[in-house]
């Protein structure tokens, strides 16, 4: 089959997003300005929605024929891989300029919300690794989920959300009528009892109990807290409100891609009392070429929950599955005004189902 990935050299452009506090330093160096800090938010909801306006749809999609090469491709694992180190990297680094810098507090805030944009799309990598059977893999996926605390989110989101989605018991879907500000508190909280609760079944079942290294939980936090203790002795406690502050928004954009993946969106019962399986239907898809190279394919959703360990750039774009009409940079910008988000996207979830609310998933 004579197929190529038309986006196979545009994948290594998502290792430019880890590296933008080194940008942010360097045209700060150049020019001056001390707006630069802000390069992170500028690039993810200003840049990349302006490109994928111009872009345009991304239907390309890999023939049968050619999935089990793409998979092995190795390649599009270093991809990721390579995401970790220059994370951290600059994690660093911006620990030095936040304790060293001499930044006034303005500048320490844009520098630790670009960070945030580093450690929020670094959950992403981490959601790609954390879908796969090697034990590597999943490793790292800890690792990268360690900057910003939301360690638990590789147990919940794996045998949790893709268990319960588009259903009321998951709290990683939002309901119609339900602002992304009152989904957050919902999500954030019943996602780490619900990591929590299935790591104590897990455990269990062998007589063990919760308190134990094995919980995947434990493990992932204790991550965290020897990052976060290992940098604030290198740096001081100064660094605190920063560090905090870039992992509050990094697992804020990790909520805020939650909420608008399956908006209203709900699994039917069938005459069993059971849910009906997981169909396109029931995940928003969005395809649009510069931020599906940002986010490794995580726009096109519905294959994602209908193929969950299939690599990112064997997921294919579905025309049946619901579309967003954007990608998901300016989806999140919709997302944060809730007059604007409930314009668009209620009507869409009407018109999904026929004008039955009935069967959409309703606050």
């Amino acid at each position: 089959m004579d197929w190529r990935d038309g986006k196979r050299y545009l994948w290594p452009l998502g290792l430019l997003v880890p590296t933008l506090p080194f940008v942010a330093w360097l045209g700060v160096q150049l020019t001056g300005l001390s707006a630069f800090w802000w390069i992170g938010p500028f690039m993810v909801f200003v840049v990349f929605p302006v490109l994928d306006t111009i872009s345009g749809a991304d239907p390309d999609n890999p023939p049968d024929e050619v999935i089990a090469h793409l998979e092995q491709d190795r390649y599009y694992r270093w991809c990721t891989y390579l995401y970790l180190p220059i994370q951290y990297a600059t994690l660093v680094f911006a620990c030095w300029l936040w304790a060293y810098g001499g930044l006034g507090a303005v500048s320490k805030i844009g520098l630790a919300v670009t960070v945030g944009c580093v450690s929020g799309i670094a959950i992403n990598t981490a959601h790609e690794l954390g879908h796969k059977r090697e034990k590597a893999e999943r490793w790292l996926s800890k690792v990268a989920l360690a900057q910003t605390g939301y360690g638990h989110f590789f147990i919940e989101h794996n045998r949790g959300h893709h268990v319960r989605v588009a259903t009321r018991e998951d709290p990683a879907s939002s309901r119609l009528g339900e602002s992304f500000w009152a989904f957050l508190p919902r999500s954030v909280y019943g996602s780490a009892r619900s990591a929590w609760r299935l790591e104590r079944i897990r455990l269990s079942r062998g007589g063990g109990t919760v308190w134990t290294i094995r919980n995947d939980v434990l493990n992932a936090w204790a991550m965290t807290v020897v990052l976060f203790g290992a940098l604030l002795a290198v740096f001081g406690i100064g660094i605190t409100p920063y560090l905090l502050l870039q992992a509050v928004f990094g697992f804020g954009l990790l909520e805020v891609v939650n909420y608008l993946e399956h908006y209203g969106l709900a699994r039917q019962r069938e005459a069993t009392g059971r849910y009906e399986r997981v169909r396109p239907a029931h995940s928003w898809n969005s395809n649009f070429v510069p931020s599906n190279v940002l986010l490794y394919h995580l726009q096109r959703h519905s294959d994602h929950h209908a193929n969950p360990t299939r690599r990112y750039q064997s997921l294919r774009h579905m025309d049946d599955a619901p579309q967003l009409p954007s990608g998901y940079p300016g989806m999140i910008l919709l997302a944060w005004a809730t007059p604007l988000w409930r314009r668009v996207m209620d009507r869409r979830v009407l018109a999904h189902y026929g004008g039955d609310v009935t069967r959409a998933n309703v606050r």
